[in-house]
């Protein structure tokens, strides 16, 4: 009885040093919210306390930059590390039909590029290399990085799914333009339908919690889809024509919060939408606290890309698919009690490719080549097929950022970033803008600086012969 009962002391003490050793991680990631779209940034009426605690207990960046200036693949590089460009998934995986009021059939939907396109399953993901260190792995919400089912969750690192994987749903039905989209594991269901799906991802994310919480070390990609415009025909849509925008959908009782203080209704949909969302961030912050484990969770929070529909991302320019900082730079915040400091805000230059080899680190888990080494971000030179690195002692603020530049294609739209240099090259815009003086990108410099634009186009140029030298991925790239 003795033995037994020493053994399983010794178990528990096992147990015990094992999740205290390796932090579990909720990383959420939020879609199309802009840069100033925080309660805390104190530019808009938004209600965010939830998100305003984490950055007031964590450390909240304001130069911070995800790879793409929309959904799918900046998604992409949020769960690899990698450049849009180096993994594959360079462009949105999506119908464009659907903008025009058509409405697809089963059969047609099946053999579209939203049902066949994916991230390359050679590519490994933050769930693969957090569930080979031990860690429950769960992903609640938008997936959007391919629905056959070799692209989804649970063949990618996850043991947990429920969520949608294409780029757009209605709040509402669930569906994308008549298909039904969400999933539970591999198949698809309908058992929500009706209820808000804010909801129903804070509901499936508490499930996942609570099963794993103090158990054992869990990774949570929380995926929101708010607030991003729902997809769905508009009033009035005819078979052919260009979908009248419905926006964003959100509960009465939120978007009555903002009634009289914004511009429209528009704008106050969106805006209840941000705040029933961090009500729901709220309800997995408690659920983490409760189970003891707050001092022993990272919480990640960012947003995909830049604002669309928001009433703009001043003191930004542009917005959503554009290579202006709008389009491009996001609110970011990362909370870890005891090991990063509360209330402090970093301008350094950090990206979403900092979060793969951070998190890695921190969980005691291997990348993708098996070692512990990730790229140096300068000069384009990279030590492993990561191309960023650990961010917490700049978080810290043992170190200065090492990330010295940046880069950004979409198909001819370019923009690279090198110091506090941008330059942009499209058929929209173009120009070169010295950051440190000119965040909202006003004073076109290329005139009086062509060596310097010169210097940025030339260091473009690199950054996309090293990754047309990296090894092929699909869907896009022809190989």
């Amino acid at each position: 009885m003795w033995i037994r009962f020493a053994a399983f002391s010794f178990f528990l003490a096992w147990v015990s040093c094992g999740l205290a050793g390796q932090p579990n991680i909720v990383l959420i990631v939020s879609d199309d919210q802009g840069y100033p779209d925080l309660g805390c940034m104190g530019t808009k009426p938004l209600i965010t306390p939830n998100l305003d605690k984490l950055a007031a207990e964590g450390v909240r960046g304001t130069n911070f930059y995800v790879t793409w200036p929309a959904c799918t693949p900046s998604r992409g590089s949020i769960l690899t590390g990698r450049y849009p460009q180096r993994n594959g998934l360079y462009d949105m995986v999506r119908n464009d039909l659907v903008n025009y009021g058509y409405r697809y059939s089963a059969e047609e939907y099946a053999v579209s590029p939203e049902m066949t396109l994916g991230l390359d399953v050679r590519e490994v993901t933050l769930g693969d290399m957090l569930r080979k260190a031990g860690y429950a792995t769960g992903c609640v919400g938008k997936w959007d990085m391919g629905q056959a089912r070799r692209f989804l969750p649970l063949q990618r690192g996850f043991d947990f799914f429920y969520g949608h994987g294409n780029n757009g749903i209605d709040y509402y039905t669930h569906e994308r333009y008549g298909v039904p989209s969400l999933f539970r594991g591999n198949a698809r269901t309908e058992e929500d339908k009706g209820k808000y799906v804010t909801e129903v991802f804070e509901r499936e994310a508490l499930y996942f919690l609570n099963e794993h919480a103090g158990r054992k070390p869990f990774f949570l990609y929380l995926a929101f889809n708010a607030p991003h415009g729902a997809s769905s025909f508009g009033e009035g849509t005819k078979e052919g024509e260009k979908k009248l925008s419905e926006g964003v959908q959100a509960p009465e009782k939120y978007v009555a919060m903002y009634r009289g203080k914004v511009k429209d209704e528009k704008l106050a949909r969106y805006c209840g939408a941000v705040t029933c969302m961090d009500e729901a961030i709220g309800a997995v912050m408690e659920a983490v606290e409760k189970a003891g484990q707050r001092e022993n969770t990272i919480f990640v929070f960012l947003s995909d890309n830049g604002g669309s529909g928001n009433g703009g991302n001043e003191p930004l320019r542009g917005h959503k698919s554009t290579m202006w900082e709008g389009g491009l730079r996001v609110p970011f915040i990362l909370r870890w009690p005891g090991k990063v400091p509360a209330g402090k805000v970093t301008d350094e230059f950090l990206t979403s490719l900092e979060l793969v080899p951070t998190l890695v680190n921190a969980a005691g888990a291997k990348g993708p080549e098996g070692g512990p080494s990730f790229a140096k971000a300068t000069e384009g030179k990279t030590a492993s097929s990561l191309d960023g690195f650990d961010m917490l002692p700049v978080l810290r603020g043992e170190v200065k950022s090492p990330r010295k530049e940046m880069f950004w294609q979409r198909r001819g739209d370019k923009a690279a970033r090198f110091e506090n240099w941008k330059w942009i090259e499209s058929g929209k815009a173009k120009g070169l803008y010295d950051l440190s003086a000119d965040i909202g990108e006003t004073k076109d410099l290329s005139a009086e600086k062509p060596e310097v634009a010169r210097m940025m186009k030339g260091k473009f140029e690199a950054w996309r012969a090293e990754m047309d030298a990296a090894e092929p991925r699909g869907p896009f790239r022809d190989y």
